[in-house]
């Protein structure tokens, strides 16, 4: 058991001392409710255990109809509950979000509204302590190691006494978290997925931002060129240069003639150009 500010190590012993039957394993200190559960498995001796919670939610009398189960051929009998009494709102929905996506993601198979209220034949026990998973989410181990399984409809009822120190909102996350990522590679497919699908879309808009540049300097360009054009008319026309030059007059009169028109009466055998 974990140390605890209550009396449970101390009704443990006084029941130890009424019945030699009665363990109890203290740890040194607080480790948790699963590694808690882990250490009753491997120092556990029968031919099946029965986990179960003290606070008497889970009805101990249910413990013969699992053991009936079992005695069928069964090698894990799951208590599952059919109504969840005494449970708030969120914590009931927390619940159902949380075995949906399990469901779906998970690896193994973790039955929905089930906790660690089960029994286990020997084998099964013996496997799943040698698993060494330092998580120690009990509903996955044991849907990973596999067996005959089978279940037990029941309702829960509320507490029957004292306050539970289990925060029944942040606790029912960090189980649920403990289960996708103890049996799930989707969280990291999910995120892979999402990193290639944002460098395509980076390699995309990267390819369009280029296009969209060298679009740019193309018009700019043909802008530049046009106009260039436009300089370029306006500074032959500055320039005054003649429109043509005649080499030589023929048939024309020997009078002058204005720049660029042919002369009459030239001959091409002796006539001279005339500019």
């Amino acid at each position: 058991m974990d140390p605890s500010t209550d009396r449970t190590e101390e009704v443990i012993t006084e029941l130890r001392a009424r019945d030699d039957r009665v363990k109890m394993l203290r740890f040194s200190r607080r480790f948790g409710q699963p590694m808690a559960t882990i250490a009753g498995m491997e120092a556990s001796r029968g031919d099946a255990t029965v986990v179960i919670d003290c606070d008497l939610q889970d009805p101990p009398e249910l413990i013969s109809e699992l053991v009936a189960r079992w005695r069928e051929g069964y090698d894990v009998v799951y208590a599952q509950r059919r109504t969840r009494a005494g449970e708030t709102l969120p914590k009931r929905i927390i619940s159902a979000i949380g075995y949906r996506v399990i469901a779906r993601i998970a690896e193994v198979e973790i039955p929905p509204n089930t906790g660690d209220f089960r029994l286990m034949s020997r084998r099964v026990v013996d496997n799943v302590v040698a698993l060494r998973e330092s998580h120690g989410f009990l509903r996955g181990l044991v849907g990973l190691v596999g067996f005959r399984q089978t279940s037990v409809l029941y309702d829960r009822d509320p507490r029957a006494a004292g306050s539970s120190k289990y925060n029944k909102f942040w606790g029912s996350l960090a189980i649920g978290f403990n289960g996708i990522v103890g049996f799930s590679r989707y969280p990291l497919q999910l995120i892979s997925m999402l990193g290639v699908g944002l460098a395509a879309i980076a390699f995309l808009l990267a390819v369009v931002y280029l296009g969209l540049k060298i679009g740019g300097v193309g018009v700019q360009m043909l802008s530049l060129g046009v106009i260039g054009e436009y300089v370029g008319r306006i500074y032959d026309e500055s320039r005054h240069r003649p429109k043509y030059i005649i080499e030589s007059r023929l048939g024309w009169d020997d009078g002058p003639a204005a720049a660029g028109a042919p002369s009459p009466g030239a001959s091409s055998a002796n006539a001279r150009p005339t500019v």
